[in-house]
């Protein structure tokens, strides 16, 4: 049978040997999951999206990512697109309108109004005209961005693909023009991938303080708590890349 080599901090790999945890067995459930996934996306992006349901076969995807999804596929095809871009998803995004990758991004002071603005500069003056009849298929870049997305979330732990996963494969595809505009607005991989995981980390809080009673001491709507939490989370982060900027330009001067 092949072997693989999985590599662990020294703290985790002590933990996991004390706990006796079955680490082949562990590995090898995830590995089928993440390759279930995967399989899916890649299925989905060389098909044409049913007509009905462009989803159907992403049942991993949340009912909101599900529905970006959807409107990102809708977009294209009523543009008269040759295959669905980047841009098309991540207007699907914006178009869905609730879910928390457009929180993360007003977090990081990226106005979700100013990318919908920048999209419609990108917007060919005329829709370009496909072959009649042509299939409406996922471009490349897309295709690799729903990837990414599932592959980020499945390094986090996650079982579900949610906007914010798109979010981070949308950046994290090099070519596609979603992620050379969200980088152009300052919605740098790694910084990102903070966001997303104290954003997640402050909805859990708040689902605990709502549980608690506590909403009384807590901001005005679950939104600004949820941004505030995603801001408490980033500052310390800003605050070092300040520090290593200011350390670096001392030593250029």
């Amino acid at each position: 049978m092949p072997k693989i080599n999985v590599y662990l901090p020294d703290e985790l790999a002590e933990a996991v040997k004390e706990a006796g945890v079955p680490v082949s067995a562990v590995c090898q459930r995830a590995l089928e999951q993440a390759v279930r996934r995967v399989t899916a996306i890649r299925e989905t992006a060389l098909g044409s999206p049913d007509l009905d349901d462009p989803t159907a076969r992403l049942t991993h995807f949340t009912d909101r990512t599900r529905t970006a999804v959807k409107l990102a596929v809708e977009q294209a095809r009523a543009e008269g697109a040759a295959e669905v871009g980047t841009e098309h998803l991540l207007s699907g995004m914006l178009a869905e309108g609730g879910n928390l990758a457009l929180h993360i991004l007003r977090a990081m002071e990226i106005d979700p109004e100013q990318v919908r603005r920048e999209l419609d500069r990108l917007a060919p003056a005329e829709p370009p005209a496909g072959p009649d009849g042509s299939p409406l298929r996922f471009g490349g870049p897309a295709a690799g961005a729903l990837e990414l997305a599932v592959t980020d979330a499945t390094g986090m732990g996650h079982n579900y693909i949610g906007c914010e996963h798109l979010l981070l494969g949308l950046i994290g595809e090099p070519d596609g023009a979603a992620g050379q505009l969200l980088r152009g607005l300052g919605a740098e991989p790694r910084l990102t991938r903070r966001a997303v995981t104290a954003a997640l980390a402050g909805y859990v809080h708040l689902r605990a303080q709502g549980q608690a009673g506590a909403a009384a001491a807590a901001p005005a709507t679950p939104a600004a708590a949820l941004s505030t939490a995603i801001r408490q989370e980033l500052q310390p982060i800003l605050q070092r890349l300040e520090r290593l900027e200011e350390r670096l330009g001392g030593d250029e001067g």
